[in-house]
């Protein structure tokens, strides 16, 4: 008794040589199919991209361009200092945020003054502590300049808002 059930200790699930061949069969032809059903479903067009309820607008975003040149108008007229103050330098120095000495805050603005207005421009277009750098936004470095002297002179300061370019060229 125990030779015999040493014997069946050591045997498979497979007992018969039609189970050998049916095993052999399924476990080469089942994988196939699974392959060839993931394959299928992968390379469906007409799934939608995951999380997107506008199909057309997923595809437009996902073929888009990496970088993008916009053309600017270099002869429009260059805004006025108060103007891009406003648009960009408002949203801190109007607040106070992160440090950012107030709008006509003589005492804040007075040791930045001393330093010059060339130096208050370089920092400004290069940026400062908490202040990122301005220089090739939305404004170009003659208006951020402009919005230099602007903020200054409503701190008591005596300079003189820079001229365009070409202007200055032309004298």
């Amino acid at each position: 008794m125990s030779d015999n059930h040493h014997e069946e200790a050591h045997t498979g699930p497979i007992k018969t040589p039609k189970q050998l061949l049916v095993a052999g069969f399924l476990s080469f032809v089942v994988p196939i199919f699974a392959i060839i059903g993931l394959v299928l479903y992968v390379s469906s067009s007409n799934k939608p991209a995951p999380g997107a309820s506008n199909p057309e607008k997923a595809l437009a975003e996902r073929i888009q361009k990496v970088g993008m040149v916009e053309v600017r108008d270099a002869n429009r007229p260059l805004r006025a200092g108060e103007e891009v103050y406003k648009g960009q330098c408002a949203a801190c120095h109007a607040t106070g945020a992160a440090g950012a000495p107030k709008l006509a805050d003589a005492a804040a603005w007075a040791p930045r003054i001393k330093t010059g207005f060339e130096a208050l421009v370089q920092s400004a277009l290069k940026g400062k502590g908490a202040m990122a750098p301005q220089g090739g936004g939305d404004f170009n470095d003659t208006e951020i300049a402009r919005a230099v002297a602007y903020m200054a002179n409503a701190a008591g300061a005596k300079f003189e808002e820079p001229a365009a370019p070409a202007a200055a060229e032309a004298k």
